[in-house]
């Protein structure tokens, strides 16, 4: 086989560096894994991201000029697309891509190899699309029903300019074969396992999870105000009030918290509880690390990475009674936390930046095809689109 050739400069593409989410954490390893290349995202908040990339050289789109929040930035929602083709990346041997929305629609230069790490295809216009127009009202559901349409044009197109793409799951491998025709290798994200540690669980049922309408976790908090059973939820996001109201006393909301905060909670916890389809699901793995079982909708990453009787146990309908029986039927504390740690010792951090190293390595060897479809006009190339931002705050 022919020798990979060393890129001379990388750069990596994020969709947006608000806040710390999972794909957050994976491009964290991403840049660790590279750092020496230059970052580029939409829009950057060091604060929002806990200066975790304060000392790397970013480079943002023209909408950094709005400084949209983790709260604000998705009324720019038709925007982005046109901003990540805008990115200006002539120059670069090799561009990685991490990627939930548009990160993957970045044009660079003929001769680079482009990699995508994708987390999902951007679910409000492909998995997702349904669920999101029913939640809307009749103006804003035909006006969404026109852009997400649009989107999935765009988005067809952008995945055919890919050279290879990795995915976080097997659930996400399916979809972007379904929505885009592109096969794809499966490396799960990198889980800082050594964070975590056993120790003497408690009484309580752990929640994990951004507070979003589609994580499900009214399900959870149905459930544990039925069973009387103390429940902590942890994370922030628009659904709080919402959730508030539906809880009852032995429901308590502990909001965002710091790592070694998280790390300390979870080997305290009952079992974690996870009611969404998640394309992977780290916070599943982080209970495991800790020694803790997990107690989850059987759908999504979740099924490849609890290991049902031994790690956790799976609940079959998306409805309170049915995590209520779950809860009821399992028995946390007969589980070995000493399995939960083997389990996830499978996804550690070094195991991802191993596999994913090679991937990139067979990319930069392999003769790439003809592209699928014409390169759109580069059409930004000459309005000065690239604001670079030097590590400091917005």
């Amino acid at each position: 086989m022919e020798e990979p050739r060393s890129p001379q400069r990388i750069a990596l593409v994020h969709d947006f560096l608000l806040d710390v989410r999972g794909a957050e954490r994976v491009f964290s390893v991403l840049c660790d894994l590279y750092p020496e290349a230059d970052i580029f995202t939409a829009v950057y908040d060091e604060q929002g991201t806990e200066g975790r990339f304060a000392h790397r050289r970013i480079h943002t789109s023209f909408l950094q000029r709005l400084h949209p929040t983790a709260r604000s930035f998705r009324a720019l929602l038709p925007l982005y697309p046109y901003a990540m083709e805008a990115m200006d990346l002539r120059g670069y041997d090799l561009v990685i891509s991490s990627s939930s929305a548009w990160a993957h629609g970045v044009i660079p230069d003929e001769d680079a190899t482009h990699v995508c790490y994708c987390h999902n295809p951007f679910r409000y216009a492909w998995n997702a699309r349904e669920e999101t127009l029913q939640s809307r009202g009749v103006l804003q559901r035909t006006l969404l029903s026109a852009v997400f349409q649009r989107w999935r044009q765009w988005d067809w197109i952008a995945a055919q300019r890919v050279d290879t793409y990795v995915v976080n799951s097997d659930t996400t491998r399916r979809r972007v074969a379904r929505y885009w025709n592109r096969d794809a290798v499966v490396v799960s994200p990198p889980v800082h396992t050594d964070r975590f540690a056993p120790a003497r669980p408690g009484e309580a049922y752990v929640v994990l999870s951004e507070l979003m309408p589609h994580k499900r976790l009214d399900l959870a908090i149905r459930a544990f105000t039925m069973l009387g059973l103390p429940l902590i939820v942890i994370g922030k996001g628009p659904d709080l009030r919402r959730l508030r109201r539906l809880a009852g006393p032995t429901i308590t909301f502990a909001g965002h918290l710091p790592d070694a905060e998280v790390a300390a909670l979870l080997p305290t916890a009952r079992a974690l509880v996870v009611t969404a389809t998640e394309e992977f699901g780290i916070a599943a793995v982080e209970a495991q690390a800790a020694g803790r079982p997990v107690i989850a909708l059987r759908a999504g990453g979740v099924r490849e990475t609890v290991i049902e009787g031994e790690t956790g146990t799976f609940f079959d309908e998306a409805t309170p009674e049915a995590l209520a029986a779950a809860v009821r039927g399992f028995d946390a504390m007969a589980v070995d936390p000493d399995d939960c740690v083997a389990s996830a010792r499978r996804f550690d951090t070094q195991v991802f930046r191993d596999e994913f190293a090679a991937v990139v390595d067979d990319a930069l060897a392999t003769e790439r095809p003809a592209l699928r479809v014409p390169r759109r006009r580069r059409l930004a190339r000459n309005r000065g689109s690239r604001h670079e931002h030097e590590a400091r705050s917005t």
